[in-house]
């Protein structure tokens, strides 16, 4: 309360009570003036705190915007509210969210992140930050050379991968400098989420090992596993080795960062293990566990069932059954990954009777696009709660890859948690309006409705032209009318008379305008592509300069507002060095992580991309321009289009991009709103 509102903290007064049943519970009263908020945890009160600012003073916190505009007298709680979690964990946080999102991370923003957390209820975030120096030390004691931890320990946004076994050492080596600075600040995401009566979920030992082991130890029984272009090992779970590294991985990490019992493993995530005998699954799940519970009884080993919708193929039931069964079910917790597309408990009899986790990936990437299943969410989940067949759902959770650009999804899932009946979609939607903006504006209402009815009524996880490899072939727009979004564009800016100067509307407005655009480029893409096929270098010349337009108008715009700067990323990344060579280091792995990602891995390529101001203008709109030069010269002379020779030119250009030293503003410039009514009439007569 002190960091979100210091002028108020005399006016609540918080209060410790009994847990419901067993359930995490938050009242809401008043007294003598005061606002006052009880919870059997710090996180419920919390929790209890924000639905007092959401549904009494119509604020909204956010990581886009905060609305925090309270009266000096706060409104009364005359009946007095008392809400139970139905969930017994509320999870947060992917591994990938810590390369996508985190990597550049420092402790401001992780605090207003935590902060932001217990205001959501979340009571079970994800806390890997800092795991390079338990590895460090392990490896240490197993005898391995600093070169040899190099090659192990992976480059900042790509560590989570390296904690899921996918990869070793891709974009290192790790400096030192990097190991001492994330283990305090990891000691300190710890320190806080446990004040704030969270159980943070650490690592547990997953049989991933250096590959320098095998020369250690060349008795070691170690499998070989591969994931797109890497190759890691894995001990057999039948080794005694396997037991002696899980003892030393456990007893290093709870030395640096304490235990709460709660340990992610996820030893096959997107590989398909070694063997299929489902002896061996239930030996490598026993293992697994064993490693947790011999260093901690009380350990519940938490799983990302992503396993088995990734391989689905190799998971069979039989397969399935063998690995879940392996384990007691009261010490397992099985997180659903993608319920609102394609969940595993139906297909799985609920986890073969482990509690499990409903949730919701959301975003992939941290990639940019509005879109988000609030139906699912709403009915779906409750509809899931009432099927007996549904097993023991005790809880649910985000395992987003990215946070994203959607934060009224994250809003509305979080509130399921205390809920035990879906809510009426178009009123809540017009109270979200009302408490993000801090007041109701009819123009804003109405733009809102048209995003529920548009974006908002499913994942909707659209790619712009804009950041698709060149090509001449057809790009798909969405699937939704851009026509009918635009609308919601156009009521954006007729509120900004009331509404201008507030900052989460100006996010608002440039991330609606942000997506109107970006689809509206595949419009522009397909009247280049007609043109070169009709052969009219004219014509064609003049659609390739409007789809270049585009893009350079679309930078502008999102060059307003830091959320949306590629320079703003390059300075935070750069910021962790402590030397000219940590400096580029950590700029290649920012570069290549959005872009080419691997080196030979074209499944990955653009993976994590952004439409962000400076990577528009200085990466995609570069290689567009190049390619349609390319097409043009052709048309000229009448020669046929060499795509491979130009792919494999674009590909070296793309590897030496990772290189490049070239700095992109990193504060905002230009007014958003001046800027997207410039655009809107410039664009709006061609949306559709």
């Amino acid at each position: 309360l002190a960091r979100l509102l210091p002028g108020y903290r005399d006016k609540f007064v918080f209060e410790c009570i009994p847990p419901d049943k067993g359930r995490d519970v938050f009242e809401i009263t008043a007294h003598q003036g005061q606002i006052v908020v009880r919870g059997n945890t710090a996180t419920a009160m919390a929790m209890g705190l924000n639905w007092y600012l959401k549904y009494y003073c119509n604020c909204n916190v956010s990581w886009y915007g905060n609305n925090l505009d309270l009266p000096d007298k706060l409104p009364e709680v005359k009946t007095p509210i008392r809400k139970t979690s139905w969930a017994k964990y509320r999870y947060f946080l992917n591994y990938c969210c810590f390369g996508y999102s985190l990597a550049w991370w420092d402790w401001p923003q992780w605090e207003r992140l935590i902060d932001w957390m217990a205001l959501n209820g979340i009571n079970a975030p994800l806390a890997v930050t800092g795991q390079e120096a338990t590895w460090q030390a392990v490896c240490r004691r197993l005898g391995l050379s600093n070169e040899q931890i190099g090659e192990f320990l992976a480059g900042p946004p790509y560590l989570p991968f390296g904690w899921m076994g996918c990869l070793d050492g891709w974009g290192g080596p790790l400096p030192e400098s990097w190991i001492i600075s994330h283990e305090k600040l990891a000691r300190k995401i710890l320190a806080r989420e446990r004040e704030l009566g969270m159980k943070p979920i650490q690592q547990g030992f997953t049989g991933h090992v250096p590959a320098a082991l095998k020369e250690k130890y060349p008795e070691a029984k170690l499998h070989t596993i591969n994931w797109f272009e890497w190759k890691t090992f894995l001990l057999d779970p039948a080794d005694p080795l396997f037991q002696q590294l899980a003892d030393m991985f456990l007893e290093e990490q709870t030395s640096r960062y304490g235990m709460d019992h709660l340990y992610a493993a996820d030893t096959y995530i997107e590989m398909v293990p070694p063997s299929g005998d489902t002896g061996y699954l239930a030996d490598m799940s026993r293992a697994i566990y064993r490693g947790m519970e011999k260093s901690d009884p009380d350990a519940i080993w938490v799983l990302q069932t992503w396993i088995f919708l990734a391989a689905r193929d190799f998971w069979t039931q039989p397969r399935i059954e063998a690995f879940l069964g392996a384990i007691p079910d009261d010490r397992m917790l099985c997180l659903d990954l993608f319920c609102e597309e394609l969940p595993q408990w139906s297909r799985t009899q609920a986890f073969y009777g482990k509690p499990w986790l409903w949730c919701n990936i959301q975003n992939f990437g941290r990639q940019l696009y509005l879109g988000g299943g609030l139906e699912k969410i709403d009915t779906g989940l409750m509809e899931t709660r009432q099927k007996k067949e549904s097993g023991k759902l005790v809880g649910l959770g985000f395992v987003n890859e990215g946070l994203g650009y959607n934060p009224v999804v994250f809003q509305l899932m979080f509130e399921m948690a205390w809920r035990d009946n879906a809510v009426n979609l178009n009123d809540w939607i017009r109270g979200y309006t009302t408490r993000r903006y801090g007041r109701s504006n009819p123009y804003a209402d109405s733009a809102w409705m048209v995003l529920y009815q548009t974006v908002y009524d499913a994942p909707h996880r659209t790619r712009s032209a804009i950041d698709h490899r060149p090509t001449l072939d057809t790009i798909d727009g969405p699937v939704y009318s851009n026509g009918r979004l635009a609308y919601a564009y156009h009521n954006l800016l007729l509120a900004s008379g009331e509404l201008g100067e507030l900052e989460p509307y100006r996010f608002d407005l440039v991330n609606v305008a942000r997506q109107v655009l970006s689809n509206h480029a595949a419009v522009l893409h397909r009247k280049v592509t007609d043109t070169y096929r009709s052969g009219d270098y004219a014509r064609f010349s003049v659609a390739s300069e409007d789809y270049l337009e585009l893009m350079l108008d679309l930078d502008t715009l999102l060059a307003t507002r830091k959320e949306f700067l590629f320079g703003d990323y390059l300075e935070s990344a750069k910021g962790w060095g402590t030397s000219s060579e940590e400096e580029a280091l950590f700029e290649w792995n920012a570069r290549r992580v959005l872009t080419l990602w691997a080196e030979n891995a074209e499944i990955l390529e653009d993976y994590a991309r952004k439409q962000w101001s400076g990577l528009i203008s200085g990466y995609y709109h570069a290689r567009w321009k190049w390619y349609l030069s390319g097409a043009a010269a052709t048309l000229k002379t009448g020669e046929p289009f060499d795509e491979d020779a130009f792919q494999r030119e674009l590909h070296a250009w793309m590897i030496q991009w990772s290189d490049s030293k070239e700095t992109y503003p990193s504060r905002p410039a230009g007014d958003c709103v001046a800027i997207a009514a410039r655009l809107w009439a410039k664009y709006h007569g061609d949306f559709r």
